[in-house]
């Protein structure tokens, strides 16, 4: 049973997510908070697999929150909400250790599929959300969009042919069991090409191994 805090300031927002996941019979949601504070406080106590925050909420916003849940409680793991248009805070939550992001918008198949990734251990990116981000990094201009993709297709490029498999399903939001069954290789071959892949991108998380990857052309 996947166990899962949802954190948002709307009670709307939390009884729709509510509402979804308990429609998947290996959900169950421990806690719920209307604040950044109290989601991390839940946290420490419930010690969910997963807690969905939102980005922006009163006391402690969900950037703040995600950071201290990783600090505090490194066994749960984040995937955040967000709207059209906070591009800015999901680039920050990137350094937050957030592991997931999905919009408020979206389908509820992909909330469901959002925390059943990272609660394996995967990163999981909307494709709207990726698509968001990489935009709002094209809006910096032509000159600096050619730049980025360059820095992202030469660090790619200095991956072993594995590992660039292995980045590829990392950004398709698959878990490292599911990479091993793909690729026919033991998890444990996966997890150490996991933590190469991060040390070789110079990143901390598998959500920004995921943007690179898109950066690159790697991923649709």
């Amino acid at each position: 049973m996947i166990r899962v805090l949802i954190a948002d300031d709307e009670p709307m927002i939390r009884a729709g997510v509510r509402a979804v996941l308990s429609t998947s019979p290996d959900m169950d949601v421990v806690a719920e908070a209307g604040d950044g504070r109290d989601a991390v406080e839940l946290t420490r106590r419930h010690r969910p697999a997963v807690a969905v925050l939102d980005i922006r909420m009163p006391g402690l916003d969900g950037i703040e929150a995600a950071a201290e849940i990783r600090a505090t409680v490194p066994e749960t793991n984040v995937i955040m909400l967000t709207t059209f248009g906070e591009d800015d805070y999901i680039l920050q939550a990137l350094g937050g250790g957030a592991a997931g992001f999905l919009i408020k918008s979206g389908e509820p198949e992909e909330l469901i599929a959002g925390v059943r990734a990272v609660a394996e251990g995967a990163a999981y990116l909307s494709p709207r959300v990726a698509a968001r981000v990489v935009a709002h990094l094209a809006a910096t201009g032509a000159g600096a969009v050619a730049g980025r993709r360059a820095a992202a297709r030469a660090r790619t490029d200095a991956l072993t042919g594995r590992e660039r498999e292995v980045l590829v399903c990392l950004g398709g939001g698959l878990s490292n069991g599911q990479i091993a069954r793909r690729l026919h290789v033991v998890e444990g071959t996966v997890k150490a090409h996991v933590s190469s892949i991060l040390a070789r991108l110079e990143v901390d998380n598998r959500a920004a191994a995921a943007i690179v990857a898109h950066e690159a052309g790697l991923l649709p």
